[in-house]
């Protein structure tokens, strides 16, 4: 049975208690690990898609450490909150460890079909390649669908994009340089984090383009400061190929 989250409104704000953890307090490290394992659970079964066992699924380990993890790697600086940044670091994680048992098992069952004459090693080769290709494709979609709903807190949507993204590749690095910018930058990005808009401003100081051309751009360099804010795998490997 997955254990009770605390609800003690004694416990103060989460982020404090993160801080704690930081600090080196290994006492309220092991409570949070303890108190958030529904939490921790639930997290990984959204990415496995069926119900997760803490006493047999090794998928539920690995999100105990992806906790502990983004506990010792949060900066409540990034404007998510440690529960978001934790849910996305469990699933990054639970994600590599899938990805890692589908190129393990297959070399494994296809040396078992080698010595089985009944069976024909290249087609189960292509179905398991099929297999990971399906697999792959829902946790590209289940991230859209995340970073979709992360869009909507700025008034955009994933559609719209498609609509606003830079025609030409020197538009688009430019637009995502200044994205780059504005997020390294720890006044800029407070400022992004709280009004959901861009400092026009503050930002036309510190890059190349006129303030017209980042005024034509400003949803999509929005959008681009929301993939460097958020751990998303896909939509990052997605930055590189068009930068």
């Amino acid at each position: 049975m997955y254990l009770r989250q605390s609800n003690d409104p004694n416990r103060g704000k989460l982020e404090e208690q993160i801080k704690q953890v930081q600090a080196g307090n290994t006492e309220m490290q092991n409570e949070l690990i303890e108190s958030y394992q529904p939490f921790i659970a639930k997290s990984v079964s959204e990415v496995c898609r069926r119900f997760i066992d803490p006493s047999k699924d090794e998928e539920f380990s690995i999100g105990l450490s992806a906790f502990n993890e983004a506990m010792l790697a949060y900066a409540d600086d990034k404007g998510s909150s440690f529960l978001s940044f934790a849910k996305l670091v469990i699933k990054r994680k639970t994600i590599d460890y899938i990805r890692r048992e589908q190129i393990r098992l297959p070399a494994a069952s296809l040396d078992e079909l080698y010595e089985d004459d009944s069976e024909n090693p290249r087609e189960a080769e292509a179905a398991q390649t099929a297999y990971i290709q399906e697999t792959e494709t829902w946790y590209r979609r289940a991230e859209i669908e995340e970073y979709d709903r992360k869009l909507k807190e700025f008034k955009l949507s994933f559609q719209e994009l498609i609509h606003v993204a830079p025609k030409h590749r020197d538009a688009r690095e430019s637009a995502i340089e200044a994205a780059k910018i504005l997020h390294a930058d720890c006044e800029m990005r407070d400022y992004v984090n709280r009004k959901k808009k861009i400092p026009i401003k503050q930002l036309v100081e510190k890059v190349s383009v006129s303030k017209k051309t980042l005024e034509r751009n400003r949803k999509y360099i929005l959008a681009i400061f929301i993939i460097l804010s958020e751990d998303y795998i896909y939509l990052k490997d997605y930055m590189k190929g068009v930068s």
